[in-house]
């Protein structure tokens, strides 16, 4: 883990950024002081005036006028227009936005910087500014901040561009089925490594593919709370939590972080890197637990069968019903000729993953994410809840504007609540799957405002204007993501960490 490295392209100068300054009187607009004192040095030094001429002008000390001209000191309204008139301009002059001149705006934009909290955070000492400094200098340290602060604004994802991300992601992810050769060439790569032959991948196997790619394991009671695990790249050491109480199947947790080992990631430049770099150990992680060559051995019986059945992959490999619902979507299109579409949806309604390629008419925003939008509440993941069997799995036909899709959806509990997790097909492709005879079936004519999104005429009839509920906020969609080179992570935290542990 580690910090970015930044590009050496700079930007130019903005010469009228915007900052907050005090304001000069309660009725006056804002007093940029900085760029106030820079503008009356220029014109003191074009008038051929020192400090103490224009003192004696003035009546204020050279002390005061000095702290004026860096910025430091605001002057009151009556010492302004004397400024004014003993530098032979107007106070609007004086007050003018625009810099005297290119140098002028630098020393104001380093200055600016030096006072924020950008350079804060970089603890290094404050540049002089005066006369003396160079122009070439000023010009550096300006590039080099702008850049800086351009740098760290990529890595701050807000919600919108993190859904802009994931939407391009997304996309990426349609034009290949889902299905990625290099992971699974990998994966082949360290299962042959340990003499995989077949069956479900244990704790042991899982353990000695660590030890082949160098690795010691390590499971702990301290693990960093923003972490599932971490890994120290000098001691070749994994550390894991030792509580048993979690939403992730440990054996995924651990072949996620040797991912990032095989597939040689480096630290992500942006959100949309963080993104990608998680599809991919996420798929090679599914891509050992349910090896390629077995897996689409089983769908093709299963589908000469017509009894396709995401449990049944669950069951025969071992695995969470979301990853061999995840596993299926990789491999259908591509061994199977079969298009799908997958779904995760909170019991609240809201769609917390999704994948398509088979022409289902997700709802999205206008980047085109899904994550976060509601679900039609005529579709299977949001029927299932309703459903009184829990242990079976629920399958529904819904006739959409886009056609007529056959859905199969289980419910899952977890620490955030009970999720269902969706598989469907177009009508075409139902034949192949088992619950195919169900009589369940459902119209759904979202994005049509009038399905699911407003209440019937009578109730709104009865009720609009006489309710006002009180919102739970999800504020976390409200703020940015930590920044960082790992989004949510505390750096600070598992540097710490990895200092105690690897003194043991």
């Amino acid at each position: 883990m580690h910090f970015f490295a930044y590009s050496q392209e700079m930007s130019s100068v903005s010469w009228n950024r915007e900052v907050a300054s005090p304001s000069l009187s309660p009725a006056s607009p804002e007093l940029d002081v900085i760029s106030l004192g820079r503008r009356v040095r220029h014109l003191r030094k074009q008038a051929g005036l020192t400090l103490d001429d224009l003192s004696a002008a003035v009546g204020t000390a050279p002390s005061q006028l000095s702290l004026i001209e860096n910025g430091k000191r605001e002057p009151k309204l009556g010492l302004l227009q004397q400024l004014a008139a003993s530098l032979n301009v107007s106070i609007d002059q004086l007050l003018g936005a625009e810099p005297p001149s290119r140098r002028a705006a630098l020393e104001i934009e380093l200055e600016r910087y030096q006072r924020g909290p950008l350079y804060e955070s970089l603890n290094l000492p404050k540049i002089r500014i005066s006369s003396r400094l160079p122009l070439d200098v000023l010009e550096s340290q300006v590039g080099l901040l702008q850049e800086l602060e351009r740098k760290l604004n990529e890595q701050v994802a807000t919600p919108e561009e993190a859904r802009r991300a994931n939407g391009e992601l997304r996309a990426m992810m349609r034009e290949r089925g889902n299905y990625f050769p290099e992971y699974e060439a990998e994966a082949q790569k360290v299962l042959k490594g340990v003499g995989y032959t077949t069956g479900p991948l244990s704790q042991h196997v899982i353990a000695d593919i660590a030890e082949n790619l160098g690795f010691s394991l390590h499971h702990v009671g301290d693990l960093p709370h923003s972490t599932r695990s971490v890994t120290d790249l000098k001691n070749r050491r994994i550390y894991l939590t030792q509580n048993q109480r979690q939403d992730h199947d440990p054996r995924s947790v651990l072949l996620q972080a040797l991912g990032h080992y095989v597939l040689g990631h480096e630290t992500p430049r942006n959100y949309g890197d963080f993104l990608a770099q998680r599809v991919a150990t996420n798929y090679f992680a599914a891509a050992l637990l349910l090896p390629e060559q077995a897996t689409v051995e089983f769908l093709q019986k299963a589908k000469a069968a017509k009894e396709i059945a995401v449990e049944d992959i669950r069951d025969a490999f071992a695995v969470s019903y979301e990853t061999a619902a995840h596993r299926f979507t990789n491999l259908a299109t591509k061994h199977l000729g079969i298009t799908t579409h997958f779904q995760k949806t909170h019991q609240s309604g809201i769609i917390y993953k999704a994948y398509e390629n088979d022409g289902v008419a997700f709802p999205q925003d206008h980047t085109g994410a899904i994550e976060g939008q509601p679900s039609c509440k005529a579709w299977t993941s949001r029927a299932v809840f309703d459903v009184p069997d829990k242990f079976s799995a629920y399958s529904q036909y819904t006739d959409t504007p886009s056609g007529t899709y056959w859905c199969t959806a289980r419910t899952e509990r977890s620490a955030n609540g009970e999720f269902s997790l969706s598989i469907g097909v177009p009508y075409q492709h139902v034949k192949w799957f088992r619950g195919r005879e169900t009589t369940a079936r459902a119209t759904s004519n979202c994005p049509d405002p009038n399905c699911c999104k407003r209440p019937p005429a009578s109730l709104a009839n009865e009720w609009a204007g006489n309710a006002w509920p009180s919102a739970r906020a999800h504020s976390h969609l409200l703020a940015a993501m930590p920044p960082g080179a790992f989004p949510g992570v505390d750096e600070t935290e598992v540097y710490s960490f990895l200092a105690a542990h690897s003194e043991r």
